[in-house]
């Protein structure tokens, strides 16, 4: 007497871990709060360092402008003295406004992420 039933059985777990990711593509996103804490938190800093760099930058572009008015065009040397001194002093601030731009977001944006720790932590 010949048996003729087979069970077959195939798992993959690499496969089901990429049908999972493919299908958590197409799934709506959800409102993560752990996730909206991070972003808060991190725009705080992201502010105030595009405005620490964008001082800084361009205080040290024009410190060039003051360099080449002594340097190159010898007629303009106390103007570029003068320039050179003041950007020097704008450059020297730009650490200090990252500070006040963080101090100042972070308290704006103080009340909601003590309501998402609450939350949280829960």
């Amino acid at each position: 007497m010949e048996n003729k039933e087979n069970f077959s059985y195939t798992y993959s777990a690499m496969q089901q871990d990429e049908i999972k990711k493919i299908r958590a593509k197409y799934l709506p996103k959800e409102a993560d709060k752990m996730e909206q804490l991070r972003r808060m938190d991190n725009s705080v800093t992201k502010k105030a360092t595009v405005t620490a760099i964008t001082v800084g930058v361009t205080g040290a572009l024009i410190l060039g402008v003051g360099m080449c008015c002594c340097l190159v065009w010898t007629e303009l040397f106390i103007l570029g003295i003068i320039v050179g001194v003041l950007e020097i002093g704008t450059v020297s601030a730009a650490y200090p406004l990252y500070n006040y731009v963080t101090k100042k977001e972070r308290e704006k944006i103080a009340p909601e992420i003590i309501r998402l720790t609450d939350e949280l932590m829960k």
